[in-house]
Formats: structure tokens, sequence, C-alpha cells
């Protein structure tokens, strides 16, 4: 095992007998969340269940073309943040089972899934703007990935990247908003460099 993935697997909060400990991998788009989730999985020694926020987001017709700015329809109207913290958040702890309406992208629109936990499992979560005041609280901790904006606009494929106006009004100022008024660095219990 690298050195990098034990130093972040030391940071973790022990998950004891018959419990559960909430992890946030918290970082702007294509920063690398998914990959480190993946590495933690694999060399975590407990039950691991993972939970993308982006598999929770609300149809289009509620996150486009609304009458509001479309940095602010990303950042505030891409998930229902207050039911997300009801059937999600809440019930990480103690709920047997989660029901989660879950967003089926070629359909545009939900299904429902029944998710089942363990008693004693490290449970991570992650997305973008995990920090915002509805659901920190929740997390016994968060580790944040880092990443310059050049560095993770690179990571974007070719299609992508040529619709720069689209990263321009909606996903950088979205970004620019959080990191302004959350201080996710800050407040992270532990800051990743990608």
């Amino acid at each position: 095992m690298e050195k990098r993935i034990r130093n972040i697997l030391d940071k973790i909060p022990k998950v004891e007998e018959g419990k559960r400990v909430v992890l946030g991998i918290d970082g702007l788009s294509r920063s690398g969340k998914t990959t480190l989730v993946k590495e933690i999985k694999q060399h975590f020694h407990k039950p691991v269940c993972i939970f993308h926020i982006d598999d929770y987001i609300v149809e289009r017709k509620k996150r486009y073309n609304t009458g509001y700015e479309e940095w602010y329809e990303y950042y505030s109207l891409q998930w229902d943040v207050g039911e997300l913290a009801k059937s999600l958040f809440t019930q990480l702890k103690e709920a047997e089972t989660l029901q989660l309406l879950t967003y089926e992208d070629d359909a545009d629109s939900h299904t429902l899934q029944n998710v089942i936990l363990p008693n004693t499992c490290l449970i991570i979560i992650e997305g973008v703007f995990l920090q915002r005041k509805e659901w920190r609280d929740f997390f016994d901790s968060i580790i944040y990935i880092d990443s310059s904006r050049e560095n993770r606009f690179n990571r974007e494929s070719d299609v992508t990247r040529n619709n720069i106006g689209k990263f321009e009004r909606r996903y950088w100022k979205a970004e620019e908003h959080y990191m302004k008024t959350v201080s996710p660095i800050e407040k992270a219990d532990f800051v990743m460099r990608n």
C-alpha cells in the first residue's frame, strides 16, 4: 500500500463493532473524489457503503432554465438539499434500510432504491458542496481534495472542454460561491492535494 493512502486511512475515525462512521469526500468537480473512494474501499478492513451525491440530483426541469443564474441553479437547485438531509443524512447512523430516489440520467427520472446498511460500517459520501450548512453536521469526518481549476479542467473530455462558456457561467461561479461562503478547505478535517 502506498504511503499516501496509508496516511489517509490513518485519518479516518476508527469504526468500532456495532457502529457506523460517516466520512465525507468533498472536492470540486474532477478533483479525484471517486478515485480516492475506490482506494479507501480497497484497503479498508471493515464493510464500506458508498453514496455518490450526484446519484440524487433532481430532474432537469428543476435545475435548468429556471429563471435563476446558471451558477445558482447548480449550487442551490441541483439537489433537493432538505429532502436529502431527511431521507439520507439523518438516517445514516440508525436506519437498517434507506429508501432513496436515485436519478436516472437517460430517462431524466427517479427510481426508488433500497439500501441495506450493515450495523458496522464506514459510510462514505462523495460529492461536491458536501460541507454546506444543511449537511455538514452529519459527518464524523471530512476529507477535502484540493485540486487547481486548471488540473480539474484538463481532466474533462475534449468535447466538454470545448463548452467553456458553461463552465464560466455555471460550474466555476458556483464553485467560487462555495469556496467563499463555506470555506471547505479550512473546515475539512483533512486536506489532500491532487
